[in-house]
């Protein structure tokens, strides 16, 4: 089990490989990646803040708290932090397990969680080069000066 907030790439082959095991009949992969619209805005980018400190241990707490619900210690969390460019990798989660329902259960319990425990927070990039923090589960922040906003409260990918 290991879980990590990085600045550089994600390698989700090397990731993958991380978690395998001859005892896993499943590995389940999550790959976040920046997409080019987000409630009709065009995007270009997206740059990724945390409390790095409260970010990584959030983290690993997710991962132990996964392990034992779902039975399996073969779990690798990493999420980027600094600017993405459009198809980027910025989360990546993966999951082994003896059974796929447990795999698939494990990833999408982790994401979700991931969302709302862990302080990582995000300034999308327009096309029209405005720029806007985004508030998970509530929208855009409120617009102050040109071109960016104040998202207020924690987000995250």
């Amino acid at each position: 089990m290991r879980t990590a907030l990085v600045g550089t790439p994600l390698d989700i082959a090397a990731i993958a490989a991380e978690v395998s095991a001859p005892t896993s009949g499943a590995l389940s992969l999550f790959v976040g990646t920046v997409r080019n619209v987000n409630d009709g805005r065009p995007v270009d980018g997206i740059e990724y803040n945390a409390y790095a400190p409260m970010a990584e241990r959030e983290l690993a707490d997710l991962a132990s708290e996964a392990a034992r619900r779902f039975g399996t210690d073969h779990i690798v969390i990493e999420h980027r932090t600094g600017y993405l460019a459009l198809g980027d990798a910025s989360v990546a989660i993966a999951v082994a397990h003896p059974h796929r329902a447990n795999a698939l259960d494990a990833t999408r319990w982790i994401i979700e969680s991931l969302k709302q425990r862990v302080p990582i927070w995000k300034l999308e990039h327009y096309t029209d080069g405005t720029r806007q923090w985004v508030v998970q589960g509530h929208g855009h922040g409120v617009v102050q000066g040109a071109g960016e906003t104040d998202a207020g409260d924690a987000t995250h990918a």
